[in-house]
């Protein structure tokens, strides 16, 4: 289920996108690329209204992260010109080559007629508009360069067309041994709009105050919106090195540092980044200027906050408790009451690792109310839900709070919120075994939209409730047998969010499970043991669990049975209900297989206890079909018969398919059992009953490749069809069973074996 408080860090970069870069120590300057952008905007007045209005709309488009982006080869700028409107960018390489190979003058003449854009009643560019305050900035960055500067950028610009100029031989030189429709399409594939490469970036110098801003900006909004087409880790840490190497004291790139080494859980970077970041916000005033007085001990107070949350998040709870100490001080002492807030939520993240406590979360759902934060009311609301669920608590009342914080969420536009609400409640059906309303509630939030604003080009939604939406989706499908579908929505987990993304454990995890649920279903223990370690390695308690079921499988009875006692006194103390429930059914399974029947039954009826007192329906039945299976064997199968009526109907509209064809395999079962006592015709009839509900089984079995489970029903139906005399019928099972049989190992096959 997915965690409710992955949002509660202080962020203060990301106030709706956008980088509040108070200190940079570079001013702007003129550079070749600035000169070549001139040249654009000197051509596009000349041009007026000569070009379309498509053109024009095209170019307004391109100009935004032309002029605030960082600088590039001119060639990749012509080519984006080109795609707006190849008349003009042929006019600006005409002009850049007249001025690059002219003379000095005619540079210095370029600058002085760029004052005419603003001259006459009517100019061609206003002065306080985008366009207007870049064309003075750079006449002014002009005016204030010495000779020997206005020399270097001459001979700068030289070279920045020379540069292009051999490019553009090499290039001509290989299209002579390149397919030209090969050729066009990789340029269409280039994406000019989208975020930087990072060999642009490398090459393209120091940035400009301006040119910082916005880089930070808009890396930042791609790890909040679309991580994969962020920078990768070391080259983003690369950039940012560069940065605090011209100005060590710029704190946002500090924080985008820290948010980096999150990325690739780097404890010992990511501490460091944010402390250098509060450092510097403190030393520069930045926020005693934005908050009085208060700005000193807000930093301070923010800053320890943030400290614990990282520590949390890194699991080191008592470095986080001493941490959450400190802040909840310095607010008291301030009072903060908002801060207080986010330190009581993250008190409450801190004691359930001790307790469960419900005191602390309502006292801060009703504080965070009086205080006007419905963010904060909303993801108390969500863990009170999501503590409940475990709780066992009825489906009904918890959908009710939901809805209720629904409210908050569409009143205030929380997106985020309304994300993690649809997937708490799948999540939740999941839990209680409604396969089909945890179907229903993933497919709604892969159908929304989201309300936040972002480039085009970016995902919207690449959150973690996204991704736990999207695994439960697979899940499912793979437990109905549609491996491909599910092999799709992994395939597509992985594009979304790569290995070294935070969210990457969840669809690793139930990779590796869906990948070891096929392993035993087709009898390849040996594969399914060597992805144990994988899944250990990601979740400890499911590691365990399902090396007791290949030990199980393998025969290995005392070695599974001291794994699953272990694993059941620690799944009793850090109450996980669901998973002692498992348990407990696997270890009435062991005593089957050992033959001691009526010691399974208390430890089935202690589970059928915990399932009806914890609302898990489904585990619930499951239970029920295996008291069903211990009837028969006890040899009171019209008993076994009565309760299956019961719990079948759950499995067959929510259950997998495996288990679906476990339940009509029983079924069958019980029916041949209780035919004994039947009059001839009457026994008759049961056993074709009991055959359909065999080629039911079979069918089920067949989808999910459950090749042992297939071999037992082909031998039951052959022994059915023996006894009717259908001798036709009876020789085609036997020989199906013969082919799985030299398929399989061989360890006998009798009627009764196992209820799985």
């Amino acid at each position: 289920m997915a965690s409710v408080h992955e949002s509660l860090y202080f962020n203060p970069m990301l106030t709706n996108g956008v980088v509040h870069a108070n200190v940079f120590g570079v001013r702007d300057w003129v550079t070749p690329h600035k000169m070549a952008l001139l040249v654009l905007l000197s051509e596009l007045g000349r041009a007026g209204s000569q070009l379309g209005l498509l053109e024009r709309r095209r170019l307004n488009r391109l100009l935004l992260p032309l002029l605030q982006g960082p600088d590039m080869s001119l060639s990749r700028l012509r080519k984006a010109i080109e795609e707006c409107c190849p008349h003009l960018a042929s006019s600006v390489h005409i002009r850049l080559k007249l001025m690059a190979e002219g003379e000095l003058k005619d540079m210095e003449q370029f600058f002085d007629d760029l004052s005419d854009s603003f001259s006459g009643t009517e100019p061609e560019v206003h002065k306080t508009s985008v366009v207007g305050l870049f064309l003075r900035h750079m006449i002014l960055a002009y005016n204030k360069l010495s000779f020997s500067q206005v020399y270097k950028l001459y001979t700068a610009l030289q070279q920045y067309f020379q540069k292009d100029e051999k490019k553009d031989g090499a290039d001509e030189n290989e299209m002579e041994l390149t397919n030209p429709e090969e050729l066009d399409g990789k340029m269409e594939k280039e994406e000019l709009d989208g975020p930087l490469r990072e060999e642009e970036i490398a090459c393209s110098g120091p940035l400009s105050q301006k040119q910082a801003e916005y880089f930070l900006s808009q890396q930042a909004s791609l790890l909040k919106n679309d991580e994969t087409k962020a920078l990768a880790p070391a080259s983003l840490q690369k950039e940012l090195n560069n940065l605090l190497k011209f100005n060590p004291d710029f704190a946002e790139a500090h924080y985008l540092s820290y948010l980096n080494s999150l990325r690739v859980q780097d404890v010992f970077s990511s501490t460091h980044s944010l402390l250098h970041y509060f450092d510097r916000l403190i030393l520069t005033g930045a926020e005693s200027k934005s908050n009085g007085d208060e700005g000193y001990g807000r930093s301070l107070r923010y800053a320890a906050l943030n400290l614990a949350a990282l520590h949390c998040r890194f699991g080191h709870y008592q470095q986080a408790e001493l941490a959450l100490q400190e802040a909840i001080r310095i607010a008291q002492e301030s009072n903060d009451h908002v801060c207080l807030q986010h330190c009581l939520s993250w008190l409450y993240i801190l004691e359930q690792k001790i307790f469960d406590s419900c005191v602390l979360l309502e006292h801060s759902v009703n504080k965070s109310l009086h205080f006007g934060l419905p963010y904060l009311a909303s993801l108390g609301i969500q863990s009170l839900v999501q503590q409940r669920a475990f709780a066992g608590k009825a489906a009904n009342k918890l959908m009710d709070a939901l809805k209720d914080s629904d409210l908050l969420h569409w009143k205030h536009s929380l997106s985020e919120l309304i994300d993690i609400s649809i997937a708490q409640k799948t999540a939740i059906w999941r839990l209680y075994g409604r396969s089909t309303m945890a179907l229903q509630q993933a497919q709604t939030l892969l159908s929304m939209n989201s309300l936040e604003a972002v480039n085009v080009g970016v995902q919207q939604n690449n959150t973690e409730s996204f991704a736990v939406v999207l695994c439960h989706l697979a899940e499912l499908h793979a437990e109905q047998g549609y491996f491909a579908a599910a092999s799709e929505i992994l395939k597509h987990l992985k594009e979304r969010f790569p290995p070294n993304s935070q969210h990457a454990k969840l669809w690793m995890l139930f990779d590796q499970k869906i990948q070891f649920e096929r392993a035993m279903n087709d009898g390849r223990y040996h594969v399914a043991d060597s992805l144990v370690a994988g899944i250990t390695a990601l979740n400890s308690i499911e590691g365990v669990y399902r090396k007791a079921i290949v030990l199980k499988a393998q025969n290995q009875m005392s070695e599974a049975h001291k794994l699953l006692q272990k694993l059941l006194i620690h799944c009793q103390k850090i109450k996980n209900t669901e998973m002692v429930i498992r348990v407990l059914l696997s270890i009435a399974e062991l005593y089957w297989r050992s033959s001691c029947h009526t010691i399974a039954l208390p430890v089935l009826l202690q589970a059928l206890a915990l399932a009806r007192e914890y609302s898990l329906q489904y585990l619930a039945s499951e239970t029920v079909l295996n008291l069903a299976f211990s009837q028969l064997i006890l040899g009171i199968p019209e008993q076994a018969l009565n309760i299956l009526h019961m719990a079948i109907e759950p499995v067959l509209a929510h259950g997998a398919v495996l288990d679906k064809g476990c339940a009509m395999f029983l079924v069958a079962k019980c029916q041949v059992a209780s035919a004994a006592s039947y009059t001839p015709q009457k026994k008759i009839e049961a056993l074709e009953s009991a055959i359909l509900n065999l080629n039911e089984a079979k069918a089920y079995f067949a989808k999910v490749d459950c090749k042992e489970q297939l071999r037992d029903v082909l031998y039951f139906q052959a022994r059915l069809f023996h006894t009717l005399g259908k001798t036709q019928e009876r020789n085609k099972c036997a020989m199906l069973f013969r082919q799985l049989h030299q398929e399989l190992p061989a360890h006998g096959v009798p009627l009764i074996n196992a209820f799985k």
